[in-house]
């Protein structure tokens, strides 16, 4: 039963990565259509946030794979003037918003569907946030992926990127290769990491943007 749940996770793991956006898009909407993630709609007290409200400093963040919108409704609203989820799931995206029409924000929120890929923005941003997102690049297109949202960063903007690389204790490959390969495409201005609960918080800028 292990190894069938394991090989089933791998696989999905896979599709989410490599599949094609429309199937991405049909799994992601079933999954938070049947309420799959809805044990995820609460983190308050993450440890993301105080990076957030340090480095947003009351401007603007460029969420990437926003999902149901916990950082919008979970940052302190003095956090930031102006907040863009972007997501591939409309499903996710809806409870987004909503979220947003009740706490207050839809002044000052707004979202996108999309890829990672095919998003663009004419505007900038103080932080663009991949909490969690990072999961479902390939490593090989980490670098281009930076380099692409790295033209959406202000002057003295930054990347935050939430990855956790542990599970029970022991350290996992993939996410802590990724964590390596974005340390060494960027210039890392402040990390965080938590041994005990895997979690890991890495503030860089793109190392043509950090001198």
């Amino acid at each position: 039963m292990y190894i069938v749940s394991r090989t089933a996770r791998f696989v999905r793991g896979f599709l989410l990565s490599f599949g094609p956006t429309g199937f991405k898009r049909s799994l992601w909407n079933k999954e938070y259509s049947e309420e799959k993630w809805s044990f995820a709609y609460n983190t308050v007290g993450d440890p993301v946030y105080p990076y957030l409200e340090k480095y947003a400093m009351g401007g603007s963040i460029l969420d990437i794979g926003c999902g149901s919108g916990n950082t919008a409704t979970e940052l302190d609203a003095a956090a930031f003037e102006s907040y863009v989820g972007v997501d591939i799931s409309e499903v996710a995206l809806a409870k987004a918003a909503k979220r947003c029409r009740e706490s207050g924000l839809e002044n000052k929120t707004r979202f996108a569907c999309s890829d990672f890929f095919s998003y663009s923005s004419s505007g900038q941003f103080d932080v663009v946030l991949f909490r969690e997102s990072m999961y479902h690049v390939p490593i090989p297109k980490i670098d281009s992926l930076l380099d692409k949202y790295s033209k959406f960063l202000t002057k003295q903007g930054v990347f935050i990127v939430r990855i956790g690389n542990r599970e029970n204790g022991k350290l996992k490959q993939r996410p802590t290769k990724m964590l390596r390969t974005i340390e060494a495409a960027c210039e890392v201005v402040e990390k965080y990491e938590d041994e005990k609960t895997g979690i890991n918080v890495l503030v860089c800028r793109p190392r043509h943007k950090a001198n």
